[in-house]
């Protein structure tokens, strides 16, 4: 394929496809019609299905779920290494020279606002639901010990806080960094629609213009919108679990519903004020008071357990991060399955969505900056957050102190379990709940903002009414799986992440070969 240089420092593909020629204008909406459509249709189906036939759904999805992790959970794991491979290369390759952009090309965000961004759709409001209820299950041994470690011992203790880093440390962000620095090279260097399929373009050449392109996008979305409804069901049962804690409001599934509503509502009007004006501003907001309980907790706790538990969590993440790598012969097929293989499909399920929107507040940076900032920082910062919670945590529990220390009976409502035992027990759990539904509302309306630029063809100024739209869906779906989940909400949850996981991680392997091709094609920008 050829290339044609610009005066700005790229090399350009040239293609003579144009951002929206496929569009469909329609009473004031503008879509690419296969993408579009189908991607609906899809979720309409599901959406009735479940809520129509919920115990049918529930069946189907825990199947589907047994039948991925049964036969497929070594593809998840390789993929998973590779990725942490291939973007690790990536930091020290002469590749790491290029400028997203091309070699002119500024940041167009303050580095601590386009972190806060990243973050805060990245993972934000999955730290807060595990980030105790995780640790304490390990170490309890609530559902599995990791490496089949003995509960409630210092092994079981540095074992239990070393595979929850694993878990959020640099696999994830790896998974994150392959789709977002893909889709940003493509778009800001190579002149592509900002959108799944261009990252293939090396490969598939004009061809991803059309069936194969619609299909990549329409299971991008698809894994986007199942990823978010995950994580938006999650939330609705931590919000609730800390509203019955904290004023006694019934944890039914009817609150739950109300909360995803609620915040749904909200959303909407962040997802009209657009980037700027919606999700640069709760980001920001987010850190600041994410920054501000997680020092709280860190002075009124018991903050030498804390500090010590920085130290566990890295030993424990080091020592142990081949072993939890691996997927040959492994005897802790409870936490292996129930845990580690639920992870990576929930990831791989958000990678679309979350690459998709750091790939679009990242222009300006080099190829290292990036993958630095996506991959090293953020699990930094992860191990500080984990140290403090779960530390902590793990302190009451060594301690005998409250609910905790018998074990983990509802995740969600683990963290206000913990602050029951510290002062000002009331503020700091509300300000949790803040926190929480500040996440859910970012993650929903980042994630409107991605879905509508893929179904849109690229183009990043759709009409307002498709975000909208997008942003409704998510709510829905995230009622449908809590309503099809019945008392295993949570199971049906995670099953629909797993099984929509599974494809995309196959696309992703792919990708890397890809980027790869892609990043050399502009290396001699850089000489």
């Amino acid at each position: 394929m050829k290339l044609k240089e610009s005066s700005n420092g790229r090399a350009e593909y040239s293609t003579a496809y144009k951002v929206g020629q496929d569009n469909v204008q329609v009473m004031g909406l503008d879509f690419l019609n296969p993408v579009f459509m189908s991607s609906a249709f899809i979720i309409f189906a599901f959406i009735l299905g479940t809520i129509l036939f919920p115990a049918d759904a529930k069946e189907i999805l825990v199947g589907a779920r047994g039948w991925s992790i049964n036969n497929f959970d070594w593809l998840f794991m390789i993929s998973g290494n590779i990725f942490v491979l291939f973007c690790l290369a990536l930091i020290v390759l002469p590749v790491s020279k290029i400028r997203l952009g091309g070699t002119e090309a500024k940041p167009e965000h303050s580095t601590l606002t386009w972190f806060s961004m990243l973050f805060a759709a990245g993972m934000g409001i999955g730290l807060m639901f595990w980030s105790v209820a995780e640790p304490v299950a390990y170490y309890t041994g609530w559902y599995g010990t990791p490496l089949n470690v003995e509960a409630r011992t210092p092994g079981g203790e540095q074992l239990a806080m070393g595979a929850t880093m694993f878990h959020w440390g640099l696999h994830p962000w790896a998974i994150y960094g392959v789709v977002a620095l893909s889709l940003a090279f493509f778009a800001y260097n190579k002149g592509l629609p900002l959108t799944i399929r261009s990252a293939f373009y090396p490969l598939l050449g004009e061809k991803v213009w059309g069936v194969i392109g619609h299909f990549i996008d329409v299971l991008a979305v698809i894994a986007t919108i199942f990823g978010l409804a995950t994580s938006l069901g999650l939330g609705a049962q931590q919000a609730t679990s800390g509203l019955n804690f904290l004023f006694d409001v019934p944890n039914t599934l009817t609150t739950q519903i109300i909360v995803i509503l609620v915040v749904t509502a909200v959303a909407i009007v962040s997802v009209a004020r657009g980037l700027e004006g919606g999700v640069k501003l709760l980001s920001n907001i987010n850190i600041m008071i994410a920054a501000a309980l997680a020092l709280f907790v860190l002075v009124v706790a018991n903050t030498g357990a804390i500090f010590g538990s920085m130290g566990t969590i890295f030993l424990g993440y080091v020592e142990n991060i081949i072993p939890l790598s691996s997927w040959i012969g492994r005897e802790d097929q409870t936490f292996f399955h129930g845990w580690t293989v639920f992870y990576w499909a929930w990831w791989v399920s958000w990678a679309p969505f979350v690459g998709m929107f750091i790939a679009r507040v990242s222009r300006g940076r080099t190829v290292r900056e990036f993958l630095v900032a996506v991959l090293l920082v953020p699990t930094f910062v992860s191990l500080i957050w984990m140290a403090i919670f779960g530390g902590s945590a793990i302190d009451q529990v060594n301690n005998g102190v409250g609910e905790l220390a018998n074990g983990i009976s509802d995740a969600s409502l683990a963290m206000f379990q913990m602050f029951e035992h510290l002062p000002l027990t009331g503020l700091i759990s509300f300000v949790g709940i803040v926190l929480v539904l500040v996440f859910f509302v970012t993650s929903s309306d980042s994630g409107s903002l991605v879905i509508d630029g893929i179904t849109a063809g690229g183009k990043t100024d759709a009409p307002m009414i498709q975000r909208v739209f997008w942003a409704v869906l998510e709510g829905i779906i995230a009622i449908a799986l809590l309503i099809g989940g019945g008392s295993e909400a949570l199971s049906a949850i995670q099953a629909a992440a797993i099984t929509i996981g599974l494809p995309f991680s196959v696309l992703m392997l792919v990708m890397c070969v890809s980027l790869y091709k892609g990043l050399q094609s502009d290396l001699h920008l850089v000489k």
